[in-house]
């Protein structure tokens, strides 16, 4: 099968991932062979890539928001026939008996694995899950625009969740690439206002085509406080000036799984119960609950189309904020 690899991380300037032939995997246990059709090009691909997440397994087929269709079934999966249309997710597989697993917080899984990091992922024509943890795709969304919901998706609507936000309230999105697209979506159907941050300008339009009631760059302030911020671009120093916009008792929620050191924050910031948190990974229930909600909406997302032997090409457009919604691989 043709698949891109990663031999070792470097920038992407250089052109990194090389596209060889590999051997069609086989399923064993509970996986499942997945055709891929499409896989889209996230952020955190960026990070692994250029080796700003540790390296896990190594060469590397990257990629992790797989559509396909079931291949072939290994002896003891049975939640999919062949021929069924599965996204395969980031989270790759947990333990399932740690006390992270038995409590419904398998995100924070010491032992989980994750798609294109520790497991080979869907840069690729071919590509492995656990059948317990891929997911059936609603209907009514092509391959190409129902693959940024499986990652970009997810950790947008578990964001928007645990920031706290209620209806009425008002909103702001720091980096409005691939997950805030989507996540205002969401964020409008709960009649929530969305401020909008963000350096590009053709982003800040894309924000007010969604809906955002405003739309301005990192050196300006959202024009009233906010009672809630997410936090998508991977740049530390957003936190402080979210927290100097943010009313009292609010709610920094971090998207990303990378970001460069916040600077020192003056405790005055924190104080009235402002809170700043992490969102690690997602739960299968966050992706159950955002795929229902999708197709009840129904979430349209902007994506940008490459071949496979367009990745690296996909990769470096995303570093350099070239990307309008989302980059998509097309086999």
């Amino acid at each position: 099968m043709k698949a891109c690899i990663l031999p070792a991380p470097a920038p992407v300037e250089s052109n990194p991932l090389r596209l060889t032939e590999l051997p069609v995997p086989k399923p064993h246990g509970k996986q499942v062979l997945v055709r891929v059709r499409v896989c889209g090009v996230c952020r955190t691909d960026l990070h692994v890539v250029e080796g700003e997440l540790p390296t896990r397994k190594s060469p590397l087929v990257p990629g992790h928001q797989v559509v396909g269709t079931v291949e072939q079934c290994g002896p003891d999966a049975g939640r999919f026939q062949p021929g069924a249309r599965v996204g395969i997710p980031w989270l790759y597989q947990t333990c399932g008996a740690c006390e992270y697993c038995v409590s419904e917080r398998e995100n924070l899984c010491e032992r989980a694995s994750f798609t294109g990091w520790t497991e080979h992922g869907g840069y690729a024509e071919y590509a492995l899950c656990p059948d317990e943890f891929a997911y059936a795709l609603p209907e009514g969304f092509s391959d190409l625009h129902v693959a940024p919901l499986l990652c970009a998706g997810i950790i947008g609507f578990r964001t928007l969740r645990v920031s706290g936000i209620q209806p009425g309230g008002r909103l702001g999105m720091y980096g409005f690439g691939a997950a805030a697209h989507v996540a205002i979506q969401v964020a409008r159907h709960w009649q929530i206002d969305v401020y909008a941050v963000t350096r590009d300008p053709r982003h800040r339009q894309l924000a007010l085509d969604l809906g955002a009631v405003w739309a301005g760059g990192s050196d300006q302030n959202p024009p009233a406080p906010l009672d809630a911020a997410l936090i998508f671009a991977p740049a530390g120093e957003l936190v402080v000036a979210a927290l100097r916009v943010l009313k009292r008792g609010g709610t920094v929620a971090l998207g990303g799984i990378h970001m460069s050191p916040i600077p020192a924050i003056d405790y005055a910031l924190l104080y009235h119960e402002r809170v700043i948190r992490s969102v690690a990974n997602n739960t299968r229930r966050d992706g159950e609950d955002f795929l229902r909600i999708a197709a009840e909406i129904p979430i349209h997302t902007e994506v940008r189309e490459f071949g496979l032997d367009e990745a690296n090409a996909a990769l470096n457009a995303l570093k350099n904020d070239a990307i309008r919604g989302a980059a998509v691989l097309s086999l």
